[in-house]
C-alpha cells in the first residue's frame, strides 16, 4: 500500500511574530520552523497503516528550501521517501495544484493531510487536492480501517457525534489532531534519513492566484467595563449570560 502524506512547515508555536515592513506577512528571517501539528498526526497514521498492511510512506511538502528540514524529520520518523516541491507561495490553489501534479505521477493508494495548518488554518488544501485529482475524500478523520479496495473511516462531528463512512480507494483523508500518540525520531532513524531519497521538483504553474493577502495587522487592544443594575442575584444572572453568550467562556 502506497501512502502519501502532505505536510506543511510552520513557525514554532512559541515564536515571537513580527509583521514585515510591507504589512503582508510575518518576518521569517529569525524564525524557527516545525512540522504542522495536524500533519504530524497524519504522518503517524500513515506509519501505523504501513506497519499493519505493508507498503511505503512518502512525505511531500511545498515550500522554500528550508522545507527540506521538515521532510528529513518525516524521514527520520520512518517515512520511506520524500518529495520537495520548490515553491515560495501562500496561495492554496497553487500549492494544491503542485501537490496534485507530483502525486499523480506517484499514483498513491491513499493520501493523508492534516485537518488544517497552525499558521493560516484554512483547512482547504486536502479538499482542493482531492477535487483536482478526482478522488473521493473525507475530513476530520478519527479512525481509519483499510479493507480490500476500500476504507472505513470514522469522522468527528459536533456535540460528541461521529459518522462512519465506507469509501473506495484511492482516496484523500484529512486527519484530526490527537488520533494517535506521536512518535519521536530515534537516533537510528535520524541516521537512516540521511540516506533516504529526497526528490526536488518544480511547482506546477497556475495562471492566477486564488487568494492574495493584502494586509495583516495585530488586533487592537482595548478595555471595556459594564455595570449591572439590580440586586446581587439579578446582576449575577446577567453576568453569567454575558459570559456564556457573548464572551463564550462558559
Amino acid at each position: 500500500m502506497k501512502i502519501a502524506v502532505a505536510i506543511k512547515q510552520v513557525p514554532l508555536r512559541d515564536s515571537p511574530l513580527r509583521i514585515n515592513t510591507a504589512g503582508t506577512w510575518i518576518e521569517e528571517d529569525n524564525l524557527s520552523f516545525e512540522i504542522n501539528e495536524p500533519d504530524a498526526y497524519a504522518l503517524e497514521e500513515a506509519l501505523q497503516l504501513r506497519e499493519k498492511h505493508g507498503g511505503e510512506v512518502i512525505v511531500i511538502s511545498a515550500g522554500p528550501a528550508r522545507v527540506a528540514q521538515s521532510l528529513r524529520e518525516g524521514l527520520a520518523k520512518g517515512a520511506d521517501r520524500a518529495i520537495h516541491i520548490d515553491v515560495a507561495t501562500l496561495d492554496i490553489l497553487r500549492v494544491a495544484n503542485s501537490l496534485a501534479a507530483a502525486l499523480k505521477a506517484e499514483a498513491p493508494d491513499l493520501i493523508l493531510t492534516g485537518l488544517q495548518s497552525d499558521d493560516l488554518g484554512y483547512g482547504q488544501t486536502g479538499v482542493i487536492l482531492a477535487e483536482l485529482m478526482g478522488l473521493p475524500h473525507s475530513t476530520i478523520i478519527m479512525q481509519v480501517e483499510v479493507q480490500p479496495g476500500r476504507l472505513r473511516v470514522k469522522r468527528e462531528l459536533e456535540d460528541g457525534w461521529f459518522q462512519h463512512i465506507e469509501m473506495p480507494l484511492p482516496a484523500v483523508l484529512t486527519i484530526q489532531s490527537g488520533l494517535n500518540k506521536l512518535r519521536y525520531a530515534t537516533l537510528m532513524g535520524i541516521k537512516k534519513a540521511k540516506t533516504k531519497e529526497l526528490k526536488v521538483v518544480t511547482a506546477a504553474e497556475v495562471a492566477q492566484a486564488s487568494a492574495v493577502i493584502e494586509k495583516i495587522y495585530a488586533p487592537e487592544k482595548y478595555k471595556q467595563g459594564q455595570l449591572f443594575d439590580g440586586d446581587a442575584k439579578s446582576a449575577a444572572a446577567k453576568l453569567v449570560e454575558k459570559l456564556r453568550f457573548e464572551a463564550r467562556v462558559l
